[in-house]
């Protein structure tokens, strides 16, 4: 009832910057996530190995940071609305653009340009919405923006289901994979939406008058510097958290207990619906308890079910471990985008979340080849892995988190009370 009734009381200038944000970062991932359900066929394309190909997945995560910080520095000195909505083109046209890759070279480039201009969408997003909207709403809107990306990897699996399938029966299936990266162009369609409807952030517009040199950033986060550099660390567990909880599960289910592709996609939607409902939870909650409270009972309740979600012997209990895990994970998570922007400096509100979040992405995108390497000198134990890294990393964020500081209720420019309540 909470997360209604604060959606409720927001208005429609309030309401269109975070349907915005949020649609901005689900597409933003449903392109993200096409790439990876068609691996095998762009392989077989261009006469390689899978693994060759999983290359463009990488290159897209160590490209994010970069853009983070570009796309970034550009929002805190144009505004986050037109840098949203050049971001969106942006991921759009590139998304169409490898649908015409001639070779995996031209792939993987183009892949790396997509990575780069994926990490700036998050952090404009969030700053965007939450900067709109009250202080009292932020810890739901939080959460809810943060399960765009499980959204968008659900919109992915649909479409891959279901339309899919009909590609390949009137195309080769060799180049079926390239009508996939043909819908993903259909974000495009966001920017019409935006600029019709959402204004720029309140907080941004109270400092337009003020000098907003480039350099003003960098003053601010190299006075920050101690900040920055928790925030990149905290969010290095976080993405060990998260990619150590989902990027080997399709593989720890197909190869450890021989599952059908469509039992693998079941058990997987089965575990986005607990991260939705994780998210939602725990950014809710967040209002009440406080941030960190919230992001360690979440990290901590992962503990105990680690055991039913890596080890049982079943579909269905694995369902359950599955879908009970990423309460716990994106639960954490859901209060990551308010957590961010309440500690980050107010001039560089743009910049500062979006390079602390992709940058800690980069030290995680180890997490995946880590836990390969672990399973195969395990004989393919999988399990095993994603339980040890998964524990380790549990107990790391909830340390990392509680010692750490805290901004909760932070003034966003103006203040409570203001025609933007």
């Amino acid at each position: 009832m909470r997360v209604i009734d604060d959606l409720k009381a927001l208005n429609g200038e309030q309401r269109s910057a975070f349907l915005a944000s949020f649609l901005g970062w689900t597409l933003d991932a449903f392109d993200y996530f096409l790439l990876t359900f068609v691996i095998k066929a762009i392989a077989e394309d261009f006469h390689v190995k899978p693994s060759a190909v999983q290359g463009a997945v990488f290159l897209t995560l160590v490209a994010r940071p970069f853009g983070a910080v570009a796309f970034g520095w550009l929002a805190d000195k144009f505004g986050r609305r037109p840098i949203l909505m050049i971001d969106v083109l942006l991921y759009s046209a590139l998304e169409l653009a490898s649908a015409f890759a001639p070779s995996l070279i031209v792939l993987l480039v183009l892949r790396t340009l997509f990575g780069f201009v994926m990490g700036g969408e998050w952090g404009i997003g969030a700053s965007l919405a939450l900067e709109s909207i009250p202080v009292r709403s932020r810890g739901v809107v939080s959460g809810i923006l943060q399960e765009g990306y499980a959204c968008g990897q659900l919109l992915g699996a649909l479409v891959f289901a279901f339309a899919y399938p009909h590609f390949s029966q009137w195309l080769p299936q060799v180049a079926s994979w390239r009508v996939l990266f043909v819908v993903g162009v259909i974000p495009a369609l966001l920017v019409f939406y935006i600029r019709r409807n959402v204004k720029e952030s309140p907080a941004f517009e109270q400092n337009r008058g003020k000098a907003h040199r480039g350099m003003d950033v960098i003053r601010t986060l190299a006075a920050n510097w101690k900040l920055l550099i928790y925030a990149v660390v905290l969010m290095a567990a976080f993405n060990f958290f998260s990619h150590g909880t989902q990027d080997n599960y399709a593989t720890f289910l197909e190869v450890q207990h021989g599952f059908t592709p469509q039992t693998v996609g079941l058990l997987t939607i089965v575990m986005n619906f607990g991260a939705i409902t994780g998210g939602l939870t725990f950014g809710a909650w967040s209002e009440r308890i406080g941030r960190r409270k919230a992001i360690v009972i979440a990290a901590l309740l992962a503990l105990p079910i680690i055991p039913l979600w890596a080890f049982a012997p079943t579909p269905i209990l694995l369902g359950l471990g599955g879908f009970l895990l990423q309460i716990a994970v994106q639960g954490a998570w859901g209060v990551v985008p308010v957590h961010l922007n309440e500690l980050s400096p107010e001039n560089a509100r743009g910049t500062f979340p979006g390079a602390a979040y992709q940058f800690g992405n980069l030290i995680a995108a180890f997490a995946v080849p880590m836990q390969g390497k672990l399973a195969e000198a395990r004989h393919n134990n999988y399990g095993f892995a994603l339980a040890a890294v998964a524990s380790v990393t549990a107990v790391a964020l909830a340390v990392l988190t509680w010692f750490g500081p805290e901004a909760k209720g932070v003034s966003f420019g103006p203040k409570e009370g203001t025609p933007f309540d």
